[in-house]
């Protein structure tokens, strides 16, 4: 009895001085805390409070009943999608199409990262630099309207080349066969560039002092790239490995909802258009309240283990 009397008493004490302890950072960081104070909001407000709505996942929803009325129909729409064969279809274009970004578009901002850190022009550096930016900052509106007129049969550079040297117009918009492929070739094109910045960044920390000792032992650049550059940023590039296969069934509503179109819905039509589809113009909110419930559950459990991956085999993890 007494050694639980004193047991809660250094409990207490413990919690009460980890309390302190909190407090005491507080008021020392105040002004950083209040730079961070808008970000948390943010969070609270659009992340987490919405949250609350997953119920509707488990629910018959009603407008005219509200969200806490309408009944409990337990894992209706859960089996309703896994017994669709239209979901299959649209869950396998979303990997399919995430796959493609990841084995050629991951790569495609450390290759832009690496010979841009090879140039020793600033001035020439820089105009590169702003050229493959720019993209990012154009909306999938005015990219993708670009990339329709490029791509059009009758007026589009493309077949206009094609045309030239005898060939006959393409509708490369409407074919299957080539629509995946412009997927991930303008998303590369718009956001490659951004993407640099990151690694452009890990370039930079990586010591001076390296290179000169190479150098003086004889290694070329080649060499130089292997054994220092690539080496000096691994942990980034792992590090948004993670991120990139936490995303694996999200793929970008606005690239493929401004370009895609009925012909080409058996190759394109992914979880987020599909949501769009089912849940906005068709009401059903229930369902594609699931749908979005299984997409986050898979995305935590994918990004949980490659960081689990990363964790065993390197040194470098997300927590």
């Amino acid at each position: 009895m007494q050694y639980a009397q004193v047991e809660k008493k250094v409990n207490n004490k413990t919690v009460t001085n980890i309390m302190s302890c909190f407090f005491k950072a507080i008021l020392k960081y105040k002004f950083l805390y209040a730079l961070m104070l808008p970000g948390i909001v943010w969070y609270i407000m659009y992340r987490y409070l919405p949250m609350f709505g997953l119920i509707i996942a488990f629910k018959e929803y009603n407008f005219a009943l509200g969200i806490w009325d309408s009944p409990w129909v337990g894992m209706k729409y859960f089996n309703y999608l896994f017994s669709s064969s239209e979901f299959y279809t649209v869950l396998q274009n979303t990997v399919v199409i995430n796959m493609y970004n990841l084995i050629f578009g991951f790569p495609a901002p450390i290759i832009l990262a690496l010979l841009l850190n090879e140039f020793k022009n600033m001035f020439f550096k820089r105009t590169i630099q702003t050229v493959i930016y720019f993209p990012h900052f154009l909306s999938w509106v005015v990219f993708g309207g670009i990339i329709i007129q490029f791509l059009s049969p009758n007026e589009g550079f493309v077949n206009q080349i094609i045309k030239y040297f005898g060939g006959d117009p393409i509708f490369f918009l409407t074919q299957s066969q080539y629509f995946r492929s412009i997927l991930v070739v303008t998303n590369i094109l718009k956001e490659a560039g951004w993407g640099t910045i990151i690694y452009l960044a890990a370039l930079a920390g990586v010591e001076q002092e390296q290179y000169e000792a190479a150098t003086v032992d004889g290694a070329n650049r080649w060499q130089k790239l292997i054994h220092i550059t690539l080496p000096g940023i691994t942990n980034v590039i792992i590090i948004m490995l993670i991120l990139k296969v936490g995303y694996l069934l999200d793929v970008g509503f606005e690239q493929i909802f401004i370009m895609y179109n009925p012909a080409v819905y058996d190759v394109s039509d992914v979880l987020s258009t599909y949501i769009y589809r089912v849940g906005i113009q068709d009401l059903r909110f229930s369902l594609t309240t699931a749908l979005g419930l299984f997409q986050a559950v898979i995305g935590f459990i994918l990004i949980y283990g490659v960081n689990s991956i990363a964790k065993k085999y390197s040194d470098v993890s997300m927590w």
